[in-house]
Parts: C-alpha cells; structure tokens; sequence
C-alpha cells in the first residue's frame, strides 16, 4: 500500500486509540496541520495519531460541545465493548452488568439519546436511552460522536448528551476495503474455562460511471461472550438485643450468587451511495442487530435465619457507623452499632426447623431484534443545501424465563410438614469478604447427602413469557441557505415528524410449593438435576463457600423449558399432584402506547472576528394514547388514555477562536426528558415478591426540563497535545417523583392484611409470597405498596468541572528516538448533585433499627443513581515500528446504584453505594506486516472487586461483586 494511501485510508476509516481520548483531549489546530503540510513534501499519518488528529480536527471544527472518537483502523476501536470505549471520554462513567459495560452516564446521567448516522435508536425495553451498547459490536463502528452541548438541530430527549454512532461511508473510500479479524476471549471465572469466538469483517468499493458515482460498504459481526461473577450477599436488617442490653445487628439473609452470562451477537451495517451529479448524493443505510442472551446463573440461599435471631448468638462483632443522611428533618446522624461478623447458626430441631438451604436455577434469557432502515438525499442546489430523510428503528426482545428453586432436606435433622429443614450454617464477614458456608458440627450433611437428588424437593417454578416491541417512524428535512452578509454565514431550518410506540405483552405462571405433600423429591426428576458451580472460591480464594449443591440444569432450562416442565409434572403426577401450567398473559401488565411529535427548528449561523457559532429556536408538540387494562373483581377492562404537550427550546453556542492555540466555548440551551413508556401505562404487574410496589402508570406524566450551560477553554499547545478545562451546569424542573403508599403492618407480629382489598393502604398481590408479612405458611397474597409517578414542584442542579490533558512525544523524535512513541492520555471529572423534593423511607425493620439508636422519622433524599463525584481516566500509549500499545486505568469514586443482585427491592429501603473502584485495561498489536497484525487485550486485569455498602458509604458491608479478567487474542487482515 502507498504512503498516500495508507493517509487516506487511515482518514476515512479512523483510529483504534481515540477511544481512550475525549474530543477534548485531543489536540492540534488545524491551521497548524496546514502550515505543516506546506513545509512537508509528503505527510503520513496512520494508527492512533491518524485517529487522534482526525478527531480534534473534527472536534474544533465544531460549533458545539462534540466529543469524537475515531477507530484506528477497520474494525478497530480501542475497545471491544461500546460501553467501554466511551468510558475514555472526559465526563463519561458506566456500569457494568457481570464485569461487561452496559450502561453510559453521560455528566453523571443515564438519561441520554443514542442514534446510529444521526437516526433514533429505541431500546429493548420501557426507556428512553435507546439501543443497549452491548446489543452492538464495537467492530461495525467507525466513529463515536458525544454531543454534549445540543444546537437547534438536534433532536431533543438528552439530558445528558446525544451518542451517534457512525458507520463507514462508502463514497469517502480511496481504494477498495477487504479486512478481517478473527479473535478469542476468556473469562478467568467461568466455569468451563474455553475461548468464545470473535469474528469481523468489512468489505467496501465506489466507482465512477456514466449514471454517476457509487459506492456500497457492508461490515459485519459475530461474536460470543462467556461472562461470570460471583456475587455473594448478607443482610444484617434486623434488631436484637445482648443480655447486657446492647443492640446489635444479627443475621437475616445469606446468598451466594454464581452469575453466568453466555451472549451470542450478530450484527450488521451496510451502506449504499449514489452521487448522479455533484448536486445529489442519494443514500440506504441498515443496521440490523440480533442478539441471544442467556442467563445460566444459580443461587444459593441461607433463609430462615431470622428466625432464629436471638438464639444464635454471634462470636464476634463489628461496629457500623450509619454515618448521617439528608432527611425531610434536616440533616440527621444515624448513630453507630455493633453488627454480627462471625458465628454458627446450629440447624434446630424445636419445630423451627431452621436454617434452611434453598437452591435456584436463575435461567432468565433475553433474545432482542434491532433494525435501523434510512432512506434519503443530501442535495446542493445553488444557495441551498440539506438532506431529506426517512427512517425506521424497530426492536423486538423476548424475555423467557424458566426459574426453579430447590430446597435441600438434611436427613440429620427433623422434618415438619413443611418442605424445608435446617442446615447449620458458618459465617465470616470479616475482612470485606461476605463468606458463609455449611458448618462443620454434628448434624451437618455430608458431600454425598448435597450432592443425592432424593435429599431435594421443588419448591418454587417461576416461568414467564415477556414481549416488548418498540419502533419510530420519522421524517425530517433539514435545509440550510448560505447568505452574503458578513457576520451571518448560512440559515438553518427543519422539519421532522416522528411516530413511537411501545407495546408490552407479558406472560407469566408462578407456582409455589411449601408443603412436603405437595413437593416432589430430586430422585423423580433426577435426569434434570446436575452439580452446581463447585468454583466460587476462585476470584478471591475464600475457603467459606457452599460448594456442593444440586440445582435443575439452567441450560438445558435455557434450551428445552417444555422438556424440563414435562419432567416436573411426570414427578407431580407421580405424587399425586396436579400438574404445573404453562404461562398465560397476564393483563395488568399489557401497554400500547403511541406518541406522535411534530417539531420545527430555526438556526443562525454566524462568523464575525475571532467569534463562530450559533443560535436558535426548536419548537415541539407532542400527543400521546395510552392503551392498557383494568382489572376490577377479576373482570378486565381495556382503557385509552390521551395527553399531549408542547415545549419551546431556544439553544446557543459561541466560540472564540482567542489564538492559533487557545479556545474558548460557551452554551446555553433547554431540553426535555420524557418519561419512561412503562410511566405511561395505565397499566400494573405484580412481583412473587411481597417487597416492590405495584407501579402503577400516569399517562399524564410530562417530561422533565432541562436548562443547560457550560463555558471551557481549550489550549492547544503542540501538536496532537493539548490541556482543556470546563466547567457544566443543569436544572431539572417538573422532576419525576415517586409517590409510594405503604400498607399496614401489625405493631407486634409485622404481619401485612392477606385479603383484598387492603383497607390499610397498598394493593392485594395474589401471588406474592407473604413471607415474613404472613404467618409461617401462609399461602401466596398479600398486601403490597403502590407507586405512582408524577411531576414534582422541585427542582435538582448537575454541575461539574472537567479537565483534559494529552502530550504526545512524536515530534521528539531526532532527541527520543524509540522512546518518541509514548504519548499519555488523561482526563478528571468533579460533578455534584442537588435540590429534589423525592425522598426514601426505611423498611420497617430498618425503621426499628434507626429507633433504636434515637432517631426517628428517618427518610432519605433521593440522589441520582449511578453518578460519582469524582471520576478520571489515565491513559499510556506506545506506537512505533509497527508496535501499538495501550494500557488505561479508570477510576470512579462511590455512587448509588440499583444494581445489587438477585433482589429487585432496595435493602433498607435505600438505594446500595457502590464503592469506589479501579479498573485496567490494556491492549498490545503488532504489526508483522502492512495488512497483516496480531494482538492482545486484557480487561479488568487485576480482577478489581466490587463492594457495595447499605444506607450509607462505608457504613454496612452488604453485597460485593467479584468479577472476572477477559482476555482476547486475535489477528486482523487487509487485503
């Protein structure tokens, strides 16, 4: 390949490192380029400073705050995850799910937009974000744009920003594209340790001919990912009181969590272009993307142990400090207390029958369709220019769920009628691990009894059948007219006209089973029970664990759900019991909702001195139908209810072109957050747990507002090196709050009323678990809370400060020789958050326990989850003769999070803290030839744990997240 070639391939297809840069990071003038060019018979730029020039190019030509990030070459953005790669971002975090990037905040937010070559992308579920970034293959991608400062232009729905991912253009190529890449990844925790393939490809010309220029691109993608994490958990919610009257925390819950993922993704992007004269350029864009994802998980659960607070007292203590909390009384210090750390809870045989151990098969999969069609023009006709476009993004996911639980029978201990008895349990919570395990006395079970299916019985079947279809159909035109005066250099208008809708569907059989009679034994269904996971020790080395367990087969769950129900009922039959039904739909969870906007906008653009930018208005209205069902004494009712809504956005951007070197920008602008469609829906579903409220929809609900503005310098002091600072600040008005209603609980038994239709607030569940709402084997219903969603009168402010730096040391290359091919990359970002009129109660034995330490009335203010106040990237590179390396170390302090396990109610009635963590990545390529190069990537390396505290930061240890190091080898080819 050509010198000049390699330059301009490398500018048409981008660079792998710009992902661990920020727009804002990098740097250098494109006046600078110029002049060099000048002086330069021949420039050649390739890998990552091609990327990293071609992005600040981009970025400075910009009249709005826009983040770029470029690949290095095809297929090749720095990181495998599109999550990930915008971690590299100035002012971006994520979340992971099992170790894997799956959620973006963009400024401390997850309420952001995602479009693909500027078209909404609709998600797999009842949010607004768009399509998931683990549903799409980094390797289609060729550029990431992250619009942080929005003009009149763009589509509202953005608190945060606006993610576009781009695909290759077929018409930019300079010479025929051929490449491949193959790979292989590896989980360190997985249970059966083999290498998930990777495969891409990209394959693309244009030719001139007599009917005009055309151009066809095609990429695409198929990868499988084997992701595991053990996520161990102890609640310690209770109150209990010493001989000597001290007040402790004891044992209430234990759960050892093996999380096994196994995703299978497909994806592709393909482009045709048709440029019949210079005035037209006519074009189709798909981007079609399937992905399996199914859970093989299993769970090991201590219950009962409540039960027997008070009679197994702990051998040692830990002091907890609560720390203090932002109340409706103000701010309030919750005191300190002692907390059980390590003891033995001895299996009983009074009649309590505890500690039970109960095992589960968590086997709920996810398998999602995502399209995105787009016809449409760019044209040039004299003064006017533009595009005309129309779109289609559709998904559809199915989320089948085929769960089950076992209880463990000890044949050392006595039996009641129940179908649960007791099992001796050690802990150990100290150190920061969350270690429990069966205890080594008496009549504990040997290796062989765990492991003998006659010692199991069924105890629980959750089956589910969940549809989610979403779509949007748009239209938009946008026209821009060059003018002949001095300051205003071209007129913007648009028109775009959108249709979303969002229809859930779900499907559901639950069946619980808590009397010996009525459970079958393992020894029935034998052929369907294997081994659980025997490797939770492996990500920090505990020798506390349950290790020998049986649970149902979560694949062969996964892969044949009839086969294995057919195996269950065989087992019923054989007791005598009826059969267990398939799942039918379930009503008060179905919606249909419409939304149809029409919006116009109006933008100046302007030039005048050292000053660019622009200013202008966007005017939106918005209807909405909300299809959904009633029930009232067992008859359903359909119901359509409407709302609609109009907002007026005025957006400005200024830049100040100081010098050659120096930057300035300032913006200002409003936006608004619509609600979540699942907030719409008049519609409610109910959870076999008695905890959640029953969320019940407001088709009124109107979107938040969103005022916005920022100022930042940027200086430029070398080539491709740079330093930038910046400073943001937003308020949301017409906030969406949580209004929740709590049914009574009796003073002395903290029993729930078990019969509709709840005079003492909440809503009748019928199919929830009483659990400790209900006495000892109440059957399913009971009272539940109820949520409602509506427009708060407060209002909160995000503000942050964000700093860049990048120093590359190629132009030292006469002085540094080999070492000329280091170059650094880093970035920190302070953000805070206040105001909210929402606030979080305690549970009712997280009350009790705040009572007890004098404090009463405790609430929390609502903070906004998944947001740290602190937050930096650092990031090494290391690219010359033909070497590229990369290694990056991402740091985030403490945040709220919901993401906390197999629980989907929040302990103590708070949202946990994620501690703050750490995390290294690094990737080294060689090329051996011009086309040919192999490589190495590692993720999380140091296999970087994840603690989780309740109620406060460092107060109680509650949940951790032991996750796993990937690493992927591979080669790539260009023909």
């Amino acid at each position: 390949m050509s010198d000049d070639n390699k330059f301009n391939l490398s500018k048409a297809v981008a660079a792998i490192s710009g992902a661990m840069m920020t727009a804002s990071t990098l740097a250098f003038a494109q006046a600078a380029v110029a002049q060099e060019s000048e002086m330069l018979e021949e420039v050649v730029v390739t890998g990552i400073r091609a990327s990293l020039e071609s992005a600040i190019q981009e970025k400075r030509a910009a009249d709005n705050v826009m983040e770029v990030i470029q690949s290095e070459d095809i297929g090749k953005l720095p990181d495998q995850n599109l999550a990930e790669v915008l971690e590299n971002v100035t002012g971006i975090q994520i979340t992971r799910s099992a170790g894997v990037g799956t959620g973006v905040q963009i400024r401390g937010t997850n309420a952001n937009r995602t479009e693909i070559n500027g078209v909404s992308t609709v998600g797999s579920g009842a949010g607004r974000s768009g399509i998931s970034f683990d549903d799409v293959s980094a390797s289609i991608i060729s550029e990431v744009q992250v619009i942080k400062a929005p003009d009149a232009k763009t589509i509202e729905g953005s608190v945060g920003g606006t993610i576009n991912l781009k695909t290759i253009r077929p018409l930019d190529l300079n010479e025929p594209l051929i490449a491949a890449r193959i790979q292989g990844e590896q989980s360190s925790l997985s249970d059966d340790g083999g290498w998930s393939p990777r495969l891409s490809g990209s394959l693309g010309n244009n030719w001139s001919t007599d009917a005009g220029d055309f151009g066809v691109v095609i990429s695409a993608s198929y990868s499988e990912q084997d992701v595991s994490a053990f996520r161990p958990r102890a609640d310690r919610d209770n109150l209990d009181t010493l001989d000597d009257g001290t007040n402790y925390l004891p044992i209430q819950f234990f759960v050892q969590d093996y999380d096994n993922y196994q995703y299978e993704t497909t994806n592709f992007a393909g482009t045709f272009e048709w440029a019949p004269s210079d005035a037209f350029t006519f074009y189709f864009d798909a981007v079609m993307n399937e992905q399996e994802r199914y859970q093989e998980s299993t769970r090991v659960q201590a219950s009962g142990v409540s039960t027997l607070i008070g009679t197994s007292i702990p051998d040692s203590y830990e002091t907890v400090d609560f720390g203090s909390v932002d109340s409706e009384n103000g701010n309030l210090n919750l005191g300190s207390i002692q907390a059980a750390l390590t003891g033995v809870i001895e299996a009983q045989n009074d009649g309590r029958y505890d500690p039970n151990l109960r095992l589960s098969s968590d086997t709920g999969s996810r398998d999602t369709s995502s399209d995105i069609f787009s016809l449409g023009t760019n044209f040039e006709l004299g003064k006017f220019s533009g595009k005309v476009e129309i779109a289609r993004s559709t998904n559809d996911t199915v989320n089948p769920d085929f769960s089950t639980t076992l209880n463990f029978i000890n044949p050392n201990t006595a039996t009641g009628s129940a179908n649960d008895n007791g099992t001796p349990i050690e802990y150990d919570l100290s150190g920061g691990s969350l270690a429990f395990g069966i205890a080594d006395v008496a009549n504990a079970p040997s290796t062989a009894e765990l492991l003998d299916p006659a010692n199991y019985v069924l105890r629980d079947l959750n089956q589910s059948h969940d549809v989610v279809e979403n779509s949007e159909d748009a239209f938009r035109i946008d026209v821009s007219y060059a003018l002949d005066t001095s300051i205003f250099t071209t007129i913007d208008f648009g028109y775009r006209f959108n249709s979303s809708q969002s229809v859930n569907n779900d499907s559901a059989n639950n069946t619980g089973l808590r009397d010996m009679a009525e459970s079958p034994s393992g020894d029935l269904y034998a052929d369907i029970l294997i081994a659980g996971p025997d490797n939770f020790n492996e990500a920090d080395g505990r020798d506390l664990y349950v290790g020998d367990f049986l649970v149902i087969d979560p694949a062969r769950s996964n892969s044949d759900p009839d086969g294995v129900l057919a195996a269950i009922n065989s087992a019923m039959t054989a007791i005598g019991q009826p059969p267990i039904d398939q799942p039918t739909s379930t009503t008060n969870s179905f919606f249909d909702i419409t939304e149809e906007t029409n919006s116009l906008y109006a933008q100046a653009n302007f030039q005048a001195g050292i000053f660019r930018g622009n200013f202008g208005l966007r005017y939106l209205e918005t209807e909405i139908e909300s299809v959904g069902n009633r029930t009232t004494d067992g008859v359903v009712e359909q119901t359509s209810t409407s709302g609609s809504y109009d907002f007026l956005l005025p957006r400005i951007n200024v830049v100040a072109d100081v010098t050659d070197e120096i930057m300035l920008r300032a913006a200002w602008s409003k936006d608004i957050r619509r609600p979540d469609f699942d907030n719409l829906s008049t519609s409610f579903s109910f959870d076999t747990s008695p905890n959640p409220a029953a969320a019940i929809g407001n088709p009124g609900l109107e979107p938040e507002e969103v005022e916005s503005w920022e100022i930042s310098a940027e200086w430029y002091f070398a080539p491709s090196s740079m330093v930038s600072v910046g400073y943001f600040h937003k308020t949301r008005t017409g906030l969406f709050v949580g209004q929740q209603e709590d049914p009574v609980e009796d003073p002395n038994t903290g029993y729930r009323d078990m019969t509709a239709p709840c005079e003492g607030g909440g809503i009748f569940n019928p199919i929830a678990d009483p659990n400790v709402f209900g006495p000892p084997g109440a059957a399913p219903g009971v009272c539940v809370p109820t949520s409602i969603t509506v427009n708060g009168e407060g209002e909160t402010t995000q503000k942050g400060v964000e700093l860049a730096f990048q120093y590359d040391l190629s132009e030292f290359e006469d002085t540094l020789g080999w070492a000329s091919g280091f170059g650094i990359v880093t970035n920190y970002t302070w953000q805070e958050f206040e105001g909210g009129d929402s606030y979080y109660d305690p549970t009712s034995r997280a009350a009790q326990v705040f009572s007890a330490l004098g404090n009463d009335d405790v609430t929390m203010r609502a903070q906004l989850l998944d947001n740290s106040e602190n937050a930096y990237n650092f990031t090494v590179y290391y690219e010359k003769y033909g070497l590229s390396a990369r290694a990056r170390y991402t740091w985030r302090d403490a945040f709220r999070s919901d993401d906390f396990g197999s629980t989907s109610s929040y302990p103590w009635g708070f949202p946990v803290v994620q501690e703050s963590r750490g995390q290294l990545n690094a990737s080294v390529n060689y090329d051996i030839t011009d086309q040919f190069s192999v490589g190495v990537e590692g993720v999380n390396l140091t296999e970087s744990e994840i603690e989780q505290s309740c109620v406060n930061e460092g107060a109680l240890l509650c949940f951790q997240g032991l996750t796993d190091r990937r690493i992927t080898l591979g080669a790539s080819y260009k023909f």
